[in-house]
């Protein structure tokens, strides 16, 4: 199987298992929504506005859940909104590309995961408006910007969302096992280096209760690692550089110490074993982004309430998050400027959060966000907002290429699991991986 289908089997794996959060009031950045591609504006506004405005988007981003195209209808009588969804985003983005390309069918606010933002702005930014000329960027945190900025310093993208990183561990696990269960000092411990989180793996280890596990799989330390870096598979000139990077080295690194020990329950992330893993108790921590704390709290069930609780992570990091922009074919492109702005304005993200809790990626939203008091309780108290938002505001800007997802995906779906569930040496593991990821490359 060619790197192109894993990755979409893995994308859409990933997207389906998200759509059951979305369910949730508390489900963070969930994947998809209904299976199909037909317009769905809000409940009010009907179609007797004098302009009609499509937002193209995949998965759920909260809009039409929060009632924000109903508040914006009513603002504007003059506007009606129409959302056009797709559930699976390896379907949504090559479609928005060849619409994009031939200069018609795009919406007139079209939304971008982080994972393809890279590739619209080296290959389709000149397609989109530069919205930098009509907002305040300093809304926005630095790195989420940069993301988003063509070289010559064009925005395309407005900020939604994001996934910063923080530790969700098992206090009834790591009590038993010996380990401390107070969140600050566990981030004490582990804080700097994900090689100090493996270190802690080694110690619960020494007396895990039967049948656990401390971490859910070497992927998943991997993912979280590689996330935190400046230079991971490309530099600031847009150089491929995977083979030589400080930062794949150290999460590297990372992946093979659990990979090769015993401490990995060596479950593939969003496959039906790793769900059934947070219902049975079998791995006591997981790297866990923002919105992986709506995915816990249903998969562990009643059984986890009180038990689960959150740390922050070794290192500032980020796994996840969109943009919305307006394509230059838009018919209304005033008007699709002005809803791409107010969408994403703190004001809006805040009420996106407070609904299905997507982190935002405008910090003068943090101060007032509240998790629902059902999800604070599960998580022992913990302080969420303040744990991740600490984390969003220090997360260096990392430079990104067109071909992220697939080295990222040859990595973890080819060079880590040959090590973790074949036997495979890290060496041999990394042969795969770079054979792998040459091919994509064409090399």
């Amino acid at each position: 199987m060619r790197t192109t289908a894993r990755t979409r089997t893995r994308r859409s794996r990933r997207v389906t298992a998200l759509a059951a959060v979305a369910a949730l009031a508390t489900g963070l950045l969930a994947g998809c929504a209904s299976d199909d591609n037909s317009g769905s504006g809000g409940s009010g506004g009907g179609g007797g506005g004098k302009t009609t405005l499509t937002v193209g988007t995949f998965g759920t981003f909260g809009y039409k859940q929060a009632g924000l195209y109903d508040e914006y209808m009513k603002l504007h009588p003059d506007i009606t909104i129409k959302e056009n969804v797709t559930t699976r985003t390896d379907v949504y983005w090559p479609k928005t590309v060849t619409r994009l390309q031939a200069g018609s069918g795009t919406d007139d606010v079209q939304a971008i995961e982080v994972g393809n933002i890279t590739d619209a702005v080296q290959t389709q930014g000149d397609k989109f408006v530069d919205l930098g000329k009509y907002v305040d960027k300093s809304q926005w945190l630095d790195w989420k910007l940069a993301q988003a900025t063509t070289k010559d310093g064009r925005l395309i993208g407005l900020g939604t969302d994001i996934g910063p990183m923080a530790i969700c561990y098992r206090k009834d696990l790591f009590k038993k096992a010996g380990l401390p269960t107070d969140r600050d000092q566990l981030a004490n411990m582990w804080k700097g280096s994900w090689s100090k989180y493996v270190d802690v793996g080694k110690d619960y280890m020494k007396h895990a209760p039967k049948g656990t596990k401390f971490v859910d799989s070497a992927s998943s330390v991997y993912n979280a690692a590689i996330g935190g870096e400046s230079t991971a598979y490309y530099d600031k000139d847009g150089k491929v550089v995977w083979d030589k990077s400080p930062g794949v080295k150290r999460a590297w690194n990372a992946a093979m110490e659990v990979a090769t020990s015993d401490m990995s329950a060596k479950l593939k992330q969003f496959d039906k074993p790793w769900d059934q893993g947070f219902a049975n108790a079998k791995f006591a921590s997981i790297a866990c982004p923002a919105w992986m704390i709506g995915y816990i709290e249903q998969k562990s069930g009643d059984s986890g309430k009180g038990n689960w609780d959150v740390a922050a992570a070794p290192t500032a990091s980020n796994w996840g998050g969109s943009f919305i922009g307006v394509p230059k074919a838009s018919k209304h492109r005033k008007e699709a400027i002005a809803l791409a702005k107010w969408l994403t304005a703190p004001a809006q993200q805040e009420k996106v959060f407070a609904k299905q809790a997507s982190f935002p990626s405008t910090p003068a939203a943090y101060p007032k966000l509240k998790p629902a008091a059902a999800t604070t309780a599960y998580f022992s108290g913990a302080p969420l907002t303040q744990i991740f938002s600490a984390s969003a505001k220090t997360i260096p800007s990392q430079y990104h290429g067109a071909k992220d997802q697939p080295i990222g995906s040859a990595i973890t779906d080819v060079g880590i699991l040959q090590v973790e569930q074949k036997g495979k040496s890290p060496a041999q593991g990394w042969d795969a991986a770079s054979k792998e990821i040459k091919d994509v490359l064409g090399q």
